[in-house]
């Protein structure tokens, strides 16, 4: 008995852990815990957005700003939108899908419009303009980061400074 309250003691701190440290904000941003000096990746997700599909397919496009002293890989993507979300690269105008992102320490990983993205397949339902889809950002590091995805016009392309 003293077993099974010890693992329900454990299950509930990381549940409670893991519900503060992958928060999702209504501005499409999360950040990781503690100083950016402390030799972990400290990551934040900017500019998110995803195109109205039209089709039973999707890309979806932001940015992971990493404030820390060390370097992070983006590894894969979940959504409920989709049982298939893959990450591509575009090379020589050729997409292909990739294991990883390398997230540079005091860098950034930038997904966006003729370059690497998210890619939804068999869409489950195809969510309309002013929408939000859920996604969650896994990495080989840090903690997963949920993100709400705007649904913008399907040909919203907003400029990167």
């Amino acid at each position: 008995m003293n077993r099974r309250t010890t693992a329900l003691s454990a299950a509930v701190a990381l549940t409670a852990a893991l519900a503060l440290t992958g928060c999702s904000s209504s501005s499409s941003e999360a950040a990781g815990e503690g100083s950016a000096k402390d030799g972990k990746p400290h990551l934040k997700v900017s500019g998110a957005f995803m195109p109205q599909p039209v089709m039973d397919m999707a890309g979806g496009f932001l940015t992971i700003t990493n404030d820390g002293d060390t370097a992070d890989k983006l590894t894969s993507v979940t959504s409920a939108l989709s049982d298939d979300v893959t990450i591509h690269e575009t090379k020589d105008q050729k997409m292909r899908e990739v294991q990883s992102f390398d997230i540079p320490a005091n860098g950034e990983l930038t997904l966006a419009r003729g370059g690497s993205h998210i890619m939804f397949m068999e869409l489950k339902e195809r969510p309309k303009q002013g929408e939000k889809v859920s996604i969650e950002l896994h990495f080989e590091k840090s903690d997963p980061i949920k993100v709400d995805v705007p649904v913008e016009a399907t040909n919203y392309n907003p400029q990167h400074h």
